[in-house]
């Protein structure tokens, strides 16, 4: 059920500083801050009543305080268990969060626990041996702990997603998947925060949360939002490179890209199916016959990315569409209402996103003055940003990987354990690595179809499946 965004719509009343039991007035003192953001105002009641909730709330707009603060007054010290467990997308965010929760809880004795890879496995035991009551990790690490059993979910009362459109993005699907199997059979306090809600998002808050409500919160204000409309400034002579590196940040489901000419669509189909994207075009020139079949395997998932002018995609209808890339502003500003409202359908939330050069922005802005469009501008993705996230997207992919080998395939890896060390300790010989990683990362992430992500998808919920059967048989005896 969706919540409207009015007063007496809102299944609870805003919560201020004021309301607040005791315990989180002094953890709001300690943080010294003045009033509650929209999203804790709106969200933390939801807790505290005791209601699933799924909010969209962007980055920076004070969320992870709408779940932690409302958790100190329903933890209890006493028990020396994992009563709340919360998952994010990267080992930073995982750090950022308990450093949070730590300074909130103050000395109340709540003890809260960062997990994520990359580091030793010592400490994070320690923890859990010593009772820590909040766990905040990444889904790959949590999992790690939770099949080697040095972590048990048996006591768990709370449950919190961060940024769970950014972990789906990542490929942590399984992995959530997965963990699902470790929780209590009791029915858990659940929460989602998302800074989108597309379709596949939504299908996680159906699988996780129970009748949830739903927010769409920014930090400014609180308002129903089917479409983000965002923008970034690029350079003319570079606009190619730069969709390549917008692509690896947002990450689509699905997208159609808009040119404004049939050389521009076949230029950049071309540079995108070089770059390894699973990219078709859509032209006038086609026939129909050749219209139809790739409209059919954009719909079946077979085409990630359309590239197609306003005339080739007039009368389209793709409901699943994440989102609508616009690689020039239409020449006529009615069309961009037309290419947008094609994400964003059947109650998911979609993106409409604009790269502009130039004289471009005064075009875009007054498409944004004429239909009342708040316009979110976004800082163009480096090619930092780009190695950094498509590296952590690797590294859970890879993880995953190694934890589905069973025993023997583990032996015969180690054959090739002195050559992975040789190779890496060689910066020519690095190369190698490199071009075996580039290979697997379009093969499993990229290159990948969407009907052969709904099968993976389909096996990984076939596994929880066995797994929680397993379980209740294991309990039985």
């Amino acid at each position: 059920m969706e919540t409207n965004q009015s007063d007496d719509a809102l299944l609870f009343p805003e919560a201020t500083v004021e309301t607040l039991p005791e315990k989180l007035r002094q953890a709001v003192k300690r943080a010294g801050w003045e009033k509650l953001t929209p999203v804790q105002a709106r969200a933390i009641p939801y807790f505290l009543g005791g209601r699933d909730l799924m909010a969209q709330s962007r980055t920076g707009s004070g969320k992870t305080a709408a779940f932690i603060l409302p958790a100190l007054d329903m933890i209890d010290p006493a028990k020396a268990c994992c009563q709340m467990l919360v998952l994010v997308p990267t080992r930073e965010l995982a750090k950022q969060v308990a450093a949070e929760a730590t300074m909130l809880a103050g000395d109340g004795g709540v003890r809260v626990v960062p997990v994520y890879g990359g580091v030793s496995y010592g400490p994070q035991i320690k923890a859990f041996k010593e009772g820590a009551h909040l766990v905040v990790g990444t889904p790959g690490r949590v999992l790690d702990h939770l099949l080697q059993r040095s972590l048990k979910l048996d006591q768990l009362a709370l449950l919190v997603f961060d940024e769970a459109d950014r972990m789906l993005s990542m490929g942590f699907y399984p992995d959530m998947c997965a963990v699902k199997s470790h929780l209590p059979a009791k029915r858990i306090l659940s929460h989602m925060f998302s800074a989108t809600f597309p379709e596949r998002v939504i299908s996680l808050a159906n699988q996780f949360l129970h009748d949830p409500e739903r927010l769409s919160l920014s930090s400014d204000h609180v308002h129903v939002t089917d479409t983000a409309h965002v923008y970034y400034e690029v350079p003319a002579m570079e606009k190619d490179r730069a969709l390549v590196r917008i692509i690896e940040i947002e990450n689509p489901d699905s997208a159609i890209v808009f040119c404004n000419t049939k050389a521009r669509v076949n230029y950049l189909t071309a540079v995108l199916q070089r770059f390894g994207y699973n990219a078709d075009m859509l032209s006038a020139d086609l026939g129909q016959n050749a219209r139809e079949e790739v409209l059919t395997r954009l719909r079946e998932g077979k085409v990630k990315f359309l590239i197609a002018t306003d005339i080739a995609a007039r009368g389209i209808d793709i409901p699943a569409l994440s989102h609508v890339i616009q690689y020039e502003p239409p020449e006529d500003q009615e069309a961009y209402i037309h290419r947008a409202g094609r994400t964003g359908r059947a109650g998911a939330t979609g993106t409409a996103v604009s790269l502009l050069a130039g004289m471009e922005s005064i075009d875009m802005n007054r498409i944004a003055k004429r239909y009342e469009i708040n316009l979110e501008k976004r800082e163009l993705p480096t090619d930092a940003d780009v190695e950094t996230i498509v590296s952590q997207r690797l590294t859970a992919s890879l993880e995953a990987l190694l934890r589905s080998r069973d025993k023997l395939q583990v032996e015969r890896m180690q054959r090739f354990l002195p050559l992975a060390r040789s190779l890496a300790g060689d910066e020519d010989a690095c190369k190698l690595v490199a071009m075996l990683l580039d290979d697997t990362y379009q093969e499993t992430l990229h290159a990948i179809s969407e009907d052969m992500s709904r099968k993976l998808n389909a096996k990984a919920k076939d596994s929880c499946r066995r797994q929680s059967e397993n379980k209740s048989k294991k309990r039985r005896r």
